[in-house]
């Protein structure tokens, strides 16, 4: 051994010991079958031949009054900038609920579905998820394939996969867009998209609390899930970047019959027990606990339309999980979340790196095998909502 190298590993192992110390990754379940994003390529729609033609006349009255051309749907190209205003976000939400509205087949071509998706993506990076899952509901094939898992004694108990249900859930307008809407998105004040930095901190939610969430004493007409990626660095396969580790997490939703709907983000983390050691290389067991992500940011979000009796078996897992330890290479957040996603249907195949002392599922390997495609589904990925941000992709 040289003594030049000697010098060069003398003054690393300081930055090695430090990541030693401080390194906790919040990390995850496998799948299997590769894919290659199948959805709409929504990157290059011409907005302006989905102008308002079909919207109705007061809407497009509204518009006229407003003496704007950014005030036509084509403002949808660069919504997250429109959406201070709130005559724009009326006058969305207006063309929104006409487009809803229309289920008639010649209506419902591959322009809309085109829409359709890229409202789901602007919505979904805006934290607005059970609007995103709306507008993604509107792009899932209705016909039925070979394969396809099967239907239960339930009406929409197998929603994406039995066609009759889905088409029927579809004309009933529980996930129409509406008015229970517009307090989302039309009177609040603009929603934080994933650019704003100012990211809050995540604090602790207890298990009561997320099952509370869903007890509103009404009657459930869909549920989803999304499962969401941090990365610790982005649109890279890094398992960790000094002390940042990314995290994975979940959003539950749970659309009622009354058109309202209630939803809840949230991912496992460690308790910290002790503040130098706990959730590290030296120490990878400590308490765990749950923590609400509402305001988290995220990379890629995968997402699915589940039946009442997956959405059950994920509050079980909840359950389970409640004062579960949390173990940086056998049990971190990435695994919950890949157990929950497993469970709705869908998985991620490429999960698994290593860093030193350790080994296991992580966010920065998860986020990455879903920009490479390697996500699967009971159905294939078709019912499976996909959203990145396409420069990551240069990144690799």
């Amino acid at each position: 051994m040289s003594i030049s190298y000697i010098l060069r590993f003398s003054k690393a192992l300081p930055v090695i010991i430090c990541l030693l110390f401080t390194m906790s990754a919040h990390a995850q379940l496998s799948a299997a079958v590769h894919y290659r994003p199948t959805r709409p390529d929504t990157s290059d729609i011409n907005i302006n031949d989905l102008s308002l033609k079909s919207a109705n006349k007061a809407t497009t009255a509204a518009a006229n009054e407003s003496n704007s051309n950014t005030v036509k749907i084509n403002f949808i190209e660069n919504l997250e900038t429109h959406l201070s205003n709130r005559q724009e976000r009326k006058l969305l939400m207006g063309y929104l609920k006409e487009l809803s509205a229309d289920n008639s087949e010649i209506t419902y071509n591959q322009s809309k579905v085109k829409l359709y998706y890229r409202l789901a993506n602007v919505f979904a990076r805006l934290r607005l998820y059970p609007l995103a899952m709306k507008c993604f509901f509107k792009t899932i094939k209705q016909n039925k394939v070979p394969g396809d898992e099967p239907s239960t004694s339930s009406a929409i108990d197998s929603l994406t996969a039995d066609s009759a249900a889905q088409q029927k859930l579809d004309k009933s307008g529980y996930l129409a867009i509406n008015s229970s809407d517009d307090s989302l998105f039309v009177n609040n004040p603009r929603p934080t998209d994933l650019n704003d930095k100012t990211e809050k901190k995540s604090k602790a939610i207890t298990y009561d609390r997320i099952t509370g969430t869903f007890n509103d004493g009404k009657k459930a007409a869909a549920y989803a899930l999304l499962f969401h990626v941090k990365q610790p660095v982005p649109g890279k396969p890094k398992v960790f970047k000094l002390a940042n580790t990314g995290h994975t997490f979940i959003t539950l939703i749970k659309y009622n019959t009354d058109s309202s709907s209630v939803s809840v983000s949230f991912g496992f983390y460690p308790q910290k027990d002790n503040l130098i050691f706990s959730a590290t290389p030296w120490n990878p067991t400590c308490s765990g606990t749950f923590k609400n992500d509402n305001d988290h940011n995220w990379d890629e979000v995968l997402g699915r339309f589940i039946s009442k009796r997956r959405f059950d078996r994920i509050m079980k897992l909840i359950k389970d999980y409640d004062g579960l330890d949390y173990h940086l290479s056998k049990n971190n957040c990435t695994d919950f979340a890949l157990k929950a996603a497993s469970f709705a249907g869908f998985g991620v195949t490429e999960t698994k790196g290593s860093w030193p002392l350790g080994h296991g599922n992580n966010p920065g390997t998860t986020g990455q095998g879903i920009l490479s495609g390697a996500v699967s589904g009971i159905n294939g990925t078709r019912d499976i909502f996909v959203d990145y941000d396409k420069s990551l992709l240069k990144n690799n």
